[in-house]
């Protein structure tokens, strides 16, 4: 007796598969879509003073004004003192570069120091602006946020009337970073510092004044074991000194003393 071969149960429900696979593909398509429409101003600006720097003969900044130019972008120390007074610093037109650098951070930016973001520490040598490092970059990385520029300009604006070396020291906390940029934190604080070093040459600072060092991890001010330590931690510090730092003078800067010790090292050695 032969056996009915039983019929194949049709599958109506295929498309299905298709449908998903279409609406995944689609779905994609618009969230790439969107990613490259949206562009960060922050990484703009940094690149587009990179291009700048590279095809032109003469160092231009994101400002049309160039560095070393006579007219400043800032007001005077004059006008400083005067909008310290105006806001109700104490505005005590002492004629100390330092004390009027530091009453007029304080007027500038009390809120900021209020809740801790911004601090100022000075004595007789130095003032520190110590920065909170979540107000200028995101987490793991040295490209500046859009919030940043704003904030480093008005700096620049306070610190650019006058002559007083800036060294700019970045410092992270003890969390290892690893990226293909930043192998550590060395070179993640180091490239924050120079960062700002950049964005402050770029609101009038003269480039002579400045300088730029990472220190890392390794001089944390807080405890790295609790979250707050750590945010404490990382910072970006502006140290402006009282004195000018004269060690890379050429003969011209020397003192007196110097240039005779240099003649007299000369005659001992004679003609070789």
């Amino acid at each position: 007796m032969r056996r009915h071969r039983e019929e194949e149960h049709a599958n109506n429900e295929r498309w299905m598969v298709s449908y998903a696979d279409f609406i995944t593909l689609l779905f994609a398509f618009f969230v790439v879509m969107y990613s490259i429409s949206s562009v960060n101003e922050g990484k703009y600006k940094v690149l587009t003073e990179s291009l700048m720097g590279v095809f032109s003969q003469a160092p231009k900044t994101l400002d049309p004004i160039q560095l070393g130019e006579v007219i400043p972008r800032s007001p005077t120390p004059t006008q400083v003192a005067e909008s310290v007074a105006s806001e109700g610093g104490t505005g005590s037109g002492s004629q100390d570069p330092l004390e009027d650098i530091a009453d007029a951070m304080q007027a500038a930016f009390g809120e900021l120091i209020s809740v801790g973001d911004l601090r100022v520490h000075a004595n007789e040598l130095w003032i520190e602006i110590e920065l909170s490092s979540s107000l200028l970059f995101p987490s793991g990385d040295a490209l500046p946020l859009n919030s940043a520029f704003d904030l480093i300009e008005r700096i620049a604006g306070i610190l650019a009337p006058y002559d007083n070396p800036i060294h700019v020291e970045g410092f992270t906390d003890n969390l290892p970073i690893r990226s293909r940029l930043y192998p550590t934190n060395w070179e993640l604080s180091a490239a924050r510092a120079a960062t700002v070093v950049r964005m402050l040459s770029a609101g009038g600072i003269e480039a002579g004044r400045l300088a730029a060092v990472g220190y890392g991890e390794h001089r944390p001010i807080a405890d790295n074991s609790t979250e707050a330590g750590r945010r404490a931690n990382r910072r970006v510090v502006l140290l402006v000194s009282r004195y000018t730092d004269r060690r890379h003078q050429g003969p011209e800067g020397e003192l007196p003393s110097m240039r005779q010790a240099r003649s007299e090292a000369a005659q001992d050695v004679g003609p070789g």
